[in-house]
């Protein structure tokens, strides 16, 4: 989601003070866009990082992306919170306290709620996400709808949310990881965060891992490629985002998007390819920066996983993978890993 202005601050409480949002985005956004920029461009072979992708324009792009007929992946997990959501949530014993990493407009969290609120009276709901504005307006739809929902709320990255997670305690805690996110860390990245979560989470704890799984490369392939171009203008988006904040004189005509499977990767590889030798210049960083013809920008990976893989992270960071569950053309997989 789109960052926010530093601050670190506690919102006003709803009137019936069930919201709580703290805000530990400490970082001017414009400088850390700045700095990734320059040291992408610098790089060999150059990158730009994905938490880049998500301005506002990107944002909204990203949710017609979720509504295209190629992109399953977000059909494909909600067929199977809606099949499953109580399962999900009685597999865990005694009163829960929900946890969601990475929570955006919360639309899929709103079937666990739900499940939840079927087999308890109330709940605490405790999401973390780097738009303080993306948690303040998903929580007070959420609270709208809920009458025994209390949030606590926390607009950070990952790693500063989980350590602020990790100074209280809870009830028995349901974590969620869902939409494949964890396709997008490679296998160190994966584990460094999966061990983070582990850290604050008590033995009996669970958490709801999403992860898309390996299947025809074609399929994938269509994924990132939609007919429609969607997928392109969202990534293209970037060099759009550059140009508006920082000065960039990239001309999105003379770039396109490329996306494949590397089936030795196991993953969706997705770049920005330069369609002649060209320059940019980027004002604000003072930085003019020679492009040749055919050169990529890598952007973004998406990992594909199977059970094995699955497995294998769950035991290497102090997990168990207890249960599965899929979508009936078995696409997607929702895995609940229980904390050792």
């Amino acid at each position: 989601m789109s960052y926010d202005v530093p601050t670190v601050s506690r919102t006003e409480p709803t009137r019936d003070s069930r919201l709580y949002i703290r805000n530990l985005v400490k970082r001017d956004p414009l400088t850390g866009l700045a700095d990734d920029v320059r040291k992408g461009l610098s790089a060999q072979p150059k990158r730009f990082l994905p938490k880049y992708f998500y301005d506002e324009l990107g944002s909204q792009l990203f949710e017609a992306i979720c509504l295209l007929p190629e992109y399953y992946l977000t059909r494909a997990e909600n067929e199977i919170l809606q099949r499953y959501s109580d399962d999900i949530v009685a597999a865990l014993d005694g009163q829960k306290t929900l946890v969601e990493m990475g929570s955006g407009s919360a639309s899929k969290t709103r079937l666990i709620i739900e499940a939840l609120l079927r087999i308890q009276p109330e709940l605490l709901f405790m999401p973390v996400d780097i738009s303080a504005t993306a948690l303040e307006s998903s929580s007070r739809i959420l609270l709208q709808s809920y009458p025994q929902l209390r949030i606590e709320a926390y607009a950070a990255d990952y790693f500063a949310g989980l350590a602020e997670l990790g100074k209280k305690p809870r009830a028995r805690t349901l974590a969620l990881f869902l939409g494949s996110n964890i396709s997008n860390f490679d296998l160190e990245e994966a584990l460094r965060f999966l061990r983070a979560m582990r850290s604050v989470l008590q033995k009996g704890d669970a958490l709801l891992l999403g992860a898309d799984l390996k299947k025809d490369p074609a399929v994938l392939e269509a994924a990132y490629n939609d007919a429609l171009g969607v997928t392109s203008a969202f990534n293209l988006n970037v060099l759009a985002r550059i140009n508006r904040e920082l000065g960039g004189t990239f001309d999105l005509h003379a770039f396109r998007h490329r996306a494949f499977y590397s089936e030795t990767m196991g993953r969706i590889e997705i770049y920005i390819e330069s369609l002649a030798n060209q320059q940019v210049r980027i004002e604000k960083l003072d930085l003019t920066v020679d492009f040749a013809e055919g050169e990529l920008i890598h952007t973004e990976n998406s990992y594909k996983y199977d059970k094995a893989g699955i497995e294998r992270l769950a035991a290497d960071t102090g997990f168990k993978l207890a249960r599965t569950w899929l979508d009936s053309q078995e696409r997607f997989s929702s895995n609940l890993l229980l904390a050792n």
